[in-house]
């Protein structure tokens, strides 16, 4: 565990900006949003988990094309404010917790991996992925996404990112998708 993945680094964001990322409106998110909709559809999906969460922006457009989303953050603040978010959407459930300890022992249909895989070392990365995928039953959906830009707090880029969910056995690679801004992949599970 570094410092970029306590709840502590990340509360202490939350409680300086109640959208410290702009998830809500900027241009970036916006069309990454689309770009994850866009890859996940036509399908409907019956069980969704979505690790980091954040305030609950993606988590209310998965609520749209999934019967149940599971929804976790590791800061607290970050979670009351998904929960207001998306309190009126019955299909969601938001709870504060942190991976790997809070994977739900479920399976699910669809695992939505955004912007957080930075913040593990490669061997971390890479023990949690396998972790999340063997929660995901035979032709289930592995979608990953992360931004492609530096910062001082991630221990490893959006491509590495990916390059470490690559070699994960198990997944057959089905999309590949790289923006201007971010790269978003989309496994099945074999």
């Amino acid at each position: 565990m570094t410092r970029t993945t306590t709840s502590e680094f990340f509360e202490r964001i939350y409680q300086q900006a109640p959208d410290p990322w702009n998830f809500a409106g900027s241009d970036y998110e916006q069309g990454r949003y689309r770009s994850i909709l866009n890859a996940l559809s036509p399908r409907q999906y019956g069980r969704a988990f979505e690790p980091g969460c954040s305030i609950g922006i993606l988590t209310a457009f998965l609520a749209q094309i999934c019967d149940q989303v599971e929804a976790i953050d590791i800061s607290p603040t970050a979670v009351r404010r998904a929960r207001e978010h998306c309190e009126k959407l019955t299909n969601v459930q938001i709870a504060c917790g942190a991976l790997p300890d809070s994977i739900p022992a479920e399976n699910f249909d669809l695992i939505v991996f955004s912007e957080i895989g930075y913040y593990f070392s490669r061997s971390s990365l890479l023990q949690l992925g396998q972790r999340l995928i063997s929660h995901i039953p035979q032709s289930g959906t592995f979608l990953a996404v992360h931004w492609l830009g530096h910062s001082s707090d991630h221990l490893l880029s959006g491509d590495e990112v990916h390059q470490v969910l690559e070699s994960i056995p198990g997944m057959r690679h089905v999309q590949a998708d790289r923006d201007t801004g971010f790269r978003l992949d989309r496994w099945e599970r074999l």
